[in-house]
């Protein structure tokens, strides 16, 4: 009998569920939805595409979803994931286990995303890299001589929540100055959101509240305040990269998410501030600095190969 995978890509907006052949990166199936609706369980609406796709030879050896925020990967238990309502201390593992029997694991997205690149996208040649989210949060998966850095329980690389100021915009995980608080689609909302309350000068009204998108596509058209949103997010991710090459020295940063697809009005204020705040230039002098290649793919892909692997 053939093997089949499913794989899950947990987003705070949206999420989408594959089921995998034996061989190849190419889905037989494939679905997407609304990860959280008002009066309905977010895991249950899971379960249900889960079960849309399984197929009928119940062929699926193991399912691997790629959640967001923490995740302790040794009980499965997403620890927080601040952008779902509701997800605190939920046990994953056990409830699709329970549900599906068959194996789930269970993992940080960013880190599934970082497999997919290094496997399969920008970060192939590349044993020592990191790849980067930049969407409602942002996330990080690092890749250390050819090894998922995953911590002691699964808990490593929680790039957007460090500090960078203490007394900085509130985070979503409800600690302050958090490096997602600036630089993420939602930092760069609250910013342009909180500007337009005091009252600065911007084509949008003063009581709106603009997303993201709505904001590059202000910025591409000369919308001051909005060309200050992304020059504020791009000067703070530009410390948090350097800082993070001064530990790792990748030899590889790869960015993907929405956020990152706004081009130089983010990557120009980025690279500037990383020059800036850098050690030296010798962390820079071989640096690759790229876009993910696999699109929305990515998260399930790297759980793919995740999956297989803890499989073997």
């Amino acid at each position: 009998m053939p093997t089949t995978y499913i794989t899950l890509d947990i987003g705070g907006t949206n999420s989408r569920c594959a089921l995998y052949p034996e061989t190849g990166i190419s889905p037989v199936n494939q679905k997407k939805i609304i990860t959280f609706v008002e009066g309905q369980a977010s895991v249950d609406r899971l379960a249900t595409v889960i079960e849309e796709i399984w197929p009928n030879d119940n062929s699926v050896r193991g399912i691997c979803a790629a959640a967001p925020g923490s995740i302790d990967i040794n009980e499965g238990m997403v620890i927080l994931a601040p952008n779902i309502p509701g997800w605190k201390n939920l046990e994953l593992r056990k409830i699709l286990s329970a549900k599906f029997n068959v194996p789930v694991f269970v993992n940080n997205d960013a880190r599934m995303a970082a497999i997919g690149e290094w496997k399969h996208g920008a970060g192939i040649g590349h044993d020592n890299l990191m790849y980067f989210t930049i969407s409602t949060g942002l996330g990080n998966g690092t890749i250390v001589h050819g090894r998922l850095l995953e911590g002691a329980v699964g808990i490593a690389t929680e790039s957007g929540h460090v500090t960078l100021d203490d007394h900085g915009p509130l985070c979503g995980c409800g600690k302050a100055g958090h490096l997602e608080a600036f630089s993420s689609g939602t930092g760069i909302e609250n910013f342009v959101h909180s500007e337009l309350r005091k009252g600065t000068k911007s084509i949008f009204p003063s009581a709106s509240q603009p997303g993201a998108w709505q904001i590059a596509e202000a910025a591409g058209n000369g919308d001051s305040l909005s060309i200050n949103a992304f020059e504020r997010a791009g000067y703070y991710l530009g410390i948090g990269i350097a800082n993070y090459l001064h530990i790792f020295n990748p030899s590889c940063v790869i960015f993907g998410g929405g956020v990152s697809q706004s081009g130089d009005l983010l990557m120009i204020p980025f690279r500037r501030s990383l020059e800036d705040h850098v050690l030296s230039s010798l962390y820079l002098k071989n640096l690759e600095i790229k876009l993910a290649a696999l699109g929305d793919d990515v998260g399930l892909i790297g759980a793919l190969e995740y999956l297989k692997d803890k499989l073997s």
